[in-house]
């Protein structure tokens, strides 16, 4: 084979990529050292970590560490699915993060759109902080606000329930409240933060879409309907399918410091049966388990997701 021939024969793929990545990192060599600190960090924090999950194979003793610990197969597993306990786990984490998913998905969207409504930057521009500035109180301090605003001995909520004749709300040891309360705080700490991701992509809708409408005689309903509405569809379905990889985790933090034991039946979740038979029990073979578990459900659920929107929309994550 000449020399002509041989440049005319079909690359490597794996040749080509390869020699294609070094041209790219060559032409902005500056990005990829920019890109070092985020990519040690992925390695360090995310990928490291994931080395102690071989302990939900073994009967992990802390003093023995990991190298010496007897494994014991699938047989946490096999006690995880046959636990009544985590039955009824499993399925308080499935109704309270459907119900935030729920009622609790759109709400951001609802408010980057009245929030990009606004003309006046006098009133906007305090609106956005007034709706921002929960997210970065902890749920320490959210929890105790609204201790203190429903409690039933003098909690502002319950006098006002009382003025109007009805009777004390016992919010936090109610089961058939508890769930909602979840929810409801839920909402008013994340949602205004939960609008930043949306009112950028609102900022990226051409504005001579609106002048085009509003000459056609659409009114502010139809324009948001027809304009406003298909511009966020990228958005929402990214935001919708990262969610989705969530949905076993129900707001971990949160149940933490809001639960107590008489509503354990209603609010019990997997994150806080983890924690309880972890350090509580100190039993981190089966709770590492239950994590695993956790985590395979998330990924199946992000990569259904994705498919299903990529089968349905010709859109997805990847």
């Amino acid at each position: 084979m000449d020399t002509k021939e041989m440049d005319n024969a079909p690359r490597s793929p794996t040749r080509h990529y390869w020699r294609k990545l070094w041209s790219d990192v060559r032409k902005d060599w500056d990005l990829y050292i920019a890109l070092i600190p985020g990519v040690a960090f992925l390695l360090l924090f995310k990928y490291t970590p994931m080395y102690g999950v071989v302990i939900a194979f073994q009967d992990f003793n802390i003093f023995s560490g990991i190298a010496d610990s007897p494994w014991v197969g699938l047989e946490h597993f096999a006690r995880l699915f046959q636990s009544p306990k985590f039955a009824q786990v499993f399925w308080n984490t499935l109704i309270i993060s459907v119900l935030k998913i729920v009622l609790l998905f759109p709400l951001p969207i609802l408010l980057a759109i009245l929030m990009n409504e606004l003309t006046k930057m006098w009133f906007k521009r305090p609106v956005q902080t007034i709706i921002y500035m929960p997210h970065f109180l902890s749920w320490v301090i959210v929890s105790g606000l609204f201790i203190d605003l429903l409690s039933i001995n003098g909690g502002l909520v319950n006098r006002i329930i009382e003025w109007f004749g009805g009777e004390p709300i016992k919010f936090f040891l109610d089961n058939s409240v508890f769930r909602w309360l979840l929810v409801g705080t839920a909402g008013w700490k994340e949602a205004g933060w939960g609008t930043i991701v949306y009112l950028a992509a609102l900022s990226s809708i051409d504005p001579q879409l609106y002048e085009a409408a509003k000459m056609d005689g659409a009114n502010k309903f139809r324009q948001i309907w027809h304009i406003t509405l298909p511009g966020l569809v990228p958005v929402i379905l990214l935001m919708f399918i990262l969610r989705l990889g969530h949905m076993l985790e129900a707001g971990t933090e949160q149940i933490l410091v809001m639960y107590n034991p008489v509503v354990y039946n209603v609010s019990d979740v997997i994150g806080t049966y983890v924690y309880r038979t972890g350090l509580g029990e100190q039993n981190y073979s089966f709770s590492a388990a239950v994590g695993l578990f956790e985590s395979v459900v998330g990924f199946i659920l992000i990569m259904s997701g994705n498919y299903i929107s990529r089968r349905t929309l010709n859109r997805g994550v990847w």
